[in-house]
């Protein structure tokens, strides 16, 4: 769910100051396109920097979640019941973990059950990983099991999972560099056709005529697809209405097939490097962004 606070309304307004720029000053020159998808991405800029940062969260969250169990089971080993084991361990500083600890240890001294209070504590961090290993816990402490031997095996599946994360992460990470140079290739091939060949087809054409009338005509290699469209400044309207002509032009061909591309290649590479499609937004976000700014511009001049 998104929150609205202070920070994301001041990055709003900005990105509505930089559109009104951008329609004062550059309306009618070739950075007026490009420069709405500027003021687009610093309005909406803390959102996605919400995203990451939530993104790296659950990442430490995940990381030092092992010390906790492995602190845990060595005070539950010295002789301690669970509670008094988990409110003698959130003495200890365990990063990120540390707010969620100190929430379970004061539910445990206000008499809250264990097993609520751990999954409060599950919730809280909203982790998949954290969320099934308490799960397990819970279930082998309703049912009278080791808790010893249950956390101890929890906490080798959250390591080893952990570590077959991070030895995808190293080996796909020449993938992702390979991913992003492919794109810019692509991109580069595509202002290559649309400046260069596609101009140059345009301009190839037959002489038809009659035998009896000099009527003359050129056959148009791409048949009735409009190369380019000129930007109607002189309405609102007239503006919506080329753009929406533009859309269906070469040039809106061209830069809709370069955002489709990022968008699909951000979200392989998210996939291939995190095991997770929503990592690929971020890189989705970051190639759509550059082939939105690069083609427009490369149109516009």
């Amino acid at each position: 769910m998104l929150k609205t606070e202070r920070r994301h309304i001041i990055s709003i307004i900005l990105g509505v100051v930089l559109l009104f720029i951008d329609i004062l000053f550059f309306f009618e020159t070739a950075w007026f396109i490009p420069l709405i998808v500027i003021a687009v991405t610093v309005g909406w800029s803390q959102y996605w920097i919400d995203f990451f940062v939530e993104m790296q969260r659950q990442k430490n969250l995940e990381v030092r979640f092992p010390d906790f169990v492995r602190y845990l089971v060595g005070a539950i080993k010295s002789g301690m019941p669970m509670s008094k084991a988990v409110l003698h361990v959130s003495k200890t500083d365990f990063g990120a973990l540390n707010p969620y600890i100190k929430k379970l240890a004061n539910q445990i001294e206000w008499s809250i059950p264990l097993h609520k209070a751990l999954m409060v504590f599950a919730y809280d961090t909203k982790n998949p990983v954290i969320k099934r290993a308490i799960a397990t816990v819970i279930e082998a402490e309703q049912a009278g099991g080791n808790i010893e031997d249950v956390l101890e095996t929890v906490t080798q599946s959250v390591i080893e999972i952990k570590k077959i994360k991070d030895r995808r992460k190293a080996s796909i990470h020449s993938q992702v560099i390979q991913s992003y140079v492919i794109f810019g290739v692509f991109l580069i091939i595509m202002l290559i056709v649309q400046n260069l060949v596609v101009p140059y087809v345009s301009s190839l054409g037959a002489p038809v005529g009659d035998t009896g009338d000099v009527t003359e005509g050129i056959i148009n290699p791409l048949g009735g697809i409009i190369e380019d469209v000129e930007f109607d400044y002189s309405s609102f309207l007239g503006f919506l209405g080329s753009a929406q002509a533009w859309f269906l032009s070469l040039g809106g061909i061209f830069l809709m097939i370069a955002l489709i591309q990022g968008f699909f290649t951000g979200l392989v590479i998210g996939k291939l490097a995190e095991g997770k499609i929503s990592p690929g937004f971020k890189h989705s976000l970051i190639l759509m962004t550059a082939a939105f700014f690069i083609i427009s511009l490369s149109q516009a001049l």
